[in-house]
């Protein structure tokens, strides 16, 4: 177990992602807390002459970004992206990812998908062999969401994962709403065996708009440690 605060070792896997950030470039900016510290160690070196255009994951980080003087636009004005830097809920040393903890996984894999390099950033509670000890985020159409639910069940069920349960995200009594208007449904897999399969799947199934399997996305993971920064590069 770690000795080091969380927080404390998000801003070191955070300060050393910003070595990835060069002046001129067109970055996308993920969501939540490890993310959030990033932005706090990207403004003064913007203030200090460093000179970047951003897109925001979610209205969250957009807010955080305006707040600290971040320059934003549009993904339309600026696609393709030089760099993406995010977060990540779980990863392994493949660099598949769980993300979507935060609400914001559709809008994330987008900006992801349009950038040239996604680097990833976490401490290193995040890194696992086997993904699936975090819930997979599973954003879904509101519309028909329960049935979209039980095509879920019955789509992984056929992939050898029995009795998955998929949990409604639910927020203030009523169920968590997306950037996007769309609902989000937990899945509890505990062991997920084949990754791009399993994404596969679960695109493919009426009613999911995404999913928060990231696979082939990320090119590199920066993992903080009570010891140091480790950095790993995606081989292929």
């Amino acid at each position: 177990m770690s000795q080091i605060e969380p927080s404390v070792l998000k801003r070191a896997a955070a300060m050393r992602a910003l070595d990835f950030v060069e002046n001129g470039m067109k970055l996308g900016l993920g969501t939540g807390s490890t993310a959030e510290a990033f932005l706090e160690m990207l403004a003064p070196r913007i203030r200090g002459g460093l000179s970047v255009t951003a897109v925001a994951t979610s209205e969250r980080t957009a807010e955080k970004a305006r707040t600290l003087a971040i320059p934003l636009a549009d993904l339309d004005a600026l696609a393709p992206l030089d760099l993406a830097v995010d977060g990540a809920d779980e990863a392994d040393r493949d660099l598949n990812l769980i993300k979507g903890g935060g609400g914001a996984l559709l809008r994330e894999k987008i900006v992801a998908a349009s950038a040239t390099r996604m680097v990833v950033v976490a401490d290193a509670s995040k890194l696992s062999t086997i993904l699936g000890r975090f819930p997979l985020p599973l954003e879904v159409v509101a519309f028909g969401h329960a049935t979209t639910a039980f095509r879920i069940a019955a789509t992984v069920e056929k992939l050898g994962y029995n009795r998955v349960p998929a949990i409604l995200r639910m927020r203030d009594g009523a169920p968590f709403k997306t950037d996007s208007g769309n609902f989000i449904y937990d899945a509890a897999f505990g062991a997920i065996v084949d990754v791009a399969s399993l994404a596969a799947a679960l695109s493919a199934v009426p009613g999911v708009v995404e999913h928060g399997l990231f696979v082939g996305l990320a090119h590199t993971l920066v993992i903080a440690r009570d010891d140091g920064v480790e950095v790993i590069e995606r081989l292929v």
